[in-house]
C-alpha cells in the first residue's frame, strides 16, 4: 500500500473508532467502549478531571448512562493528522440524555469538542488520551446531576 492509501486508510479508520465510542455509550456497550482505548488510557472530563485506566473510564460512563432512559452521542467534523504509528483527532460532538420523571425537565444536552491522541496497536488505532471540552449545556442539568451527587458521597 503506498503512503497515500495507507494515510486515507488510518484516517478512515480513526474515524470509525471514533463513531464506535459513541455507538458503544448508546448501546450501553461497555466491551465495545474498552476496545477504544489503550489500557492505560488517561480521560480528562470537563466536569470530573482527568480520570486513568480503561477500567476508569468504564466505570464512570456506567455511572453516568445507565440511569438514563435513552442518551445519543453525535460526532461531526472529525479532522484527523496520522504521523507514522501515532495520531491526534478532533471532533465535534452533541450528546442528548434523556431520564423521564424530573423535575425541570426530562432533557440535557452536552456540546463539545473530542481532542484526542492515539496509536496504532496490534488491534488497530486505539485512543491514548481524551480531553473532553464542553462548549455549550442546554436543558436540565439534574438529568446527570445524579451521577455527581454518588461521587461525592462515594467520596466520603
Amino acid at each position: 500500500m503506498d503512503e497515500r492509501a495507507r494515510a486515507a486508510a488510518d484516517r478512515a479508520e480513526i474515524e470509525n473508532l471514533l463513531v464506535r465510542y459513541a455507538i458503544a455509550l448508546d448501546t450501553r456497550d461497555w466491551e465495545l467502549l474498552a476496545s477504544c482505548f489503550v489500557p492505560d488510557v488517561v480521560y480528562r472530563f470537563a466536569h470530573v478531571g482527568d480520570v486513568e485506566g480503561i477500567d476508569g473510564v468504564v466505570e464512570i460512563c456506567r455511572r453516568s448512562l445507565d440511569p438514563l432512559d435513552a442518551s445519543q452521542h453525535l460526532i461531526a467534523s472529525p479532522y484527523v493528522e496520522v504521523h507514522g504509528d501515532e495520531a491526534r483527532s478532533r471532533c465535534s460532538f452533541q450528546a442528548q440524555h434523556v431520564r423521564e420523571g424530573l423535575e425541570g425537565g426530562r432533557n440535557f444536552v452536552v456540546a463539545g469538542t473530542y481532542v484526542d491522541r492515539l496509536r496504532r496497536t496490534e488491534d488497530g488505532w486505539r485512543i491514548v488520551r481524551r480531553e473532553l471540552e464542553r462548549t455549550w449545556t442546554e436543558g436540565n442539568p439534574a438529568v446527570l446531576a445524579h451521577s455527581a451527587t454518588e461521587r461525592a458521597s462515594q467520596a466520603s
